[in-house]
């Protein structure tokens, strides 16, 4: 009962402070407070709205906000989110461009779930939508998710990643960002024995853990010194009365907030600061640069308590993966199984998160995968974000990525139909003639 309790303290905490936020704005927005001469009333106003906002977003899932995509013929095409698949823990959704003769590279963007939605990779998409058919891994906020739907761990989410490529076919180019690239990987080996026909055409890893210990970082020497107990104790919680899934054991989103925003406290206090002096000179606006940062950093997700603890204890500290020896439902994943997968690995020089080495180790786990298929590079000067959503991903991974599912791409078969006078129903006129495909 007390980890329930603690949640709800930790809600009625932020509902608190959304709510003297936005008594501050009602109060210094009076008119009547325009006839005192000070500027207290008016910093206080502004200090008002961006509490406010700031607390509000916390518990908001943001929206994907891409309207439309300028097509070949140079006319908006507005696109609509479909959904593919749906599942308890997540769903596999579509950027459907209205109008437009479907792209011949379909693929699908594997989303972290890290604390964050998947919309952290609006940008990316946004990017790849006027070249690609893009789909995402659209993971549910385990709050509303009832406790009657069962458990959510990483074997379940390898499940998930299974059953989406089967959904989209062998034609599918598989991009894993982060967290979750050694369970793309895992998920491409157990097709590889189970369904190798629907295995990707290509599968790029960015920033992955792969192997942690090839390079340590914080991250990882966190993972090291901390037992598995001791998280248990201090970082999960009971989901309180408020939400879905009241009961269910969760690595709450705003416990991970505030583990956020602990390691850049003097940055994000400035940043804040600066806002509030911004709003109050009049110089903020609904979209600027703090608040399309802040909007989506402070939109966080609470995190199943399986899937947190068995991300720690089997990516981390036992490398199951990196070992080759991970298990999906009893049943043992050889990643040497691929053969005819390619796979590029794409790391940051910088990345503090997950350094270079982490994951380049996939490559050396690909026993049975032709070195002609293996593809890896390092982005000079660039950090975790960057490397997915960032300048770098603009401007020289994108296209490298692009380029790199092209490659391993097999041309278009032609497709034969009848020459005028050909044959017809009854079977008179023979002469194929070559059309292109599809």
């Amino acid at each position: 009962m007390r980890y329930m309790l603690t949640y709800d303290l930790m809600e009625t905490v932020r509902n608190t402070n959304q709510w003297l936020g936005a008594t501050a704005l009602a109060m210094a927005s009076y008119p009547a407070v325009g006839l005192v001469p000070s500027p207290a009333f008016r910093l206080m106003a502004a200090w008002g709205e961006v509490t406010e906002r700031t607390f509000s977003r916390m518990v908001v899932k943001p929206g994907w906000g891409i309207a439309s995509v300028v097509g070949d013929d140079g006319r908006d095409h507005v696109v609509s989110v479909d959904t593919v698949v749906k599942k308890p823990f997540g769903n596999l959704i579509h950027f459907k461009v209205q109008g437009r003769k479907r792209k011949d590279r379909k693929v699908l963007l594997v989303a972290p779930m890290s604390g964050h939605y998947a919309t952290l990779l609006r940008s990316t998409v946004v990017s790849l939508l006027p070249d690609c058919e893009v789909y995402i891994t659209d993971w549910h906020n385990a709050r509303d998710i009832p406790v009657s739907m069962g458990k959510f761990d990483i074997e379940d989410y390898t499940l998930y990643l299974v059953e989406f490529m089967k959904a989209l076919g062998h034609r599918c180019h598989v991009i894993a960002v982060c967290q979750p690239a050694p369970l793309a990987l895992a998920a491409t080996a157990y097709l590889a024995e189970d369904d190798p026909k629907a295995q990707p055409r290509t599968l790029t890893l960015i920033g992955g853990p792969i192997d942690p210990d090839a390079t340590p970082t914080d991250v990882t020497d966190f993972g090291r010194r901390v037992t598995m107990g001791q998280l248990e104790q201090s970082m999960l919680q009971r989901v309180g009365f408020k939400y879905a899934g009241a009961g269910r054991m969760v690595y709450p989103g705003l416990l991970q907030l505030a583990s956020f925003m602990s390691m850049n406290a003097e940055m994000h206090g400035k940043a804040f600061f600066d806002q509030v002096m911004r709003v109050a000179k009049g110089e903020g606006g609904d979209h600027d640069k703090h608040n399309r940062f802040y909007d989506e950093y402070l939109a966080v997700m609470d995190m199943p308590a399986e899937f947190y603890l068995s991300t720690v204890e089997r990516i981390f500290k036992r490398r199951v993966v990196a070992r080759n020896v991970f298990t999906v439902a009893g049943r043992q994943v050889d990643i040497g199984k691929i053969t005819d997968v390619a796979v590029k690995v794409v790391e940051g020089e910088k990345d503090d998160i997950s350094a270079p080495g982490q994951c380049l180790a996939a490559l050396d786990l690909l026993t049975g995968l032709p070195d002609s298929k293996k593809y890896a590079h390092l982005e000079p000067g660039a950090g975790h974000y960057g490397i997915f959503a960032g300048k770098s991903w603009r401007e020289n991974i994108r296209p490298l990525v692009l380029n790199f599912i092209d490659a391993n791409t097999p041309p278009k078969k032609p497709r034969s139909v009848p020459a005028p006078g050909a044959a017809n129903a009854d079977g008179a006129g023979t002469g194929p003639a070559t059309a292109a495909a599809e």
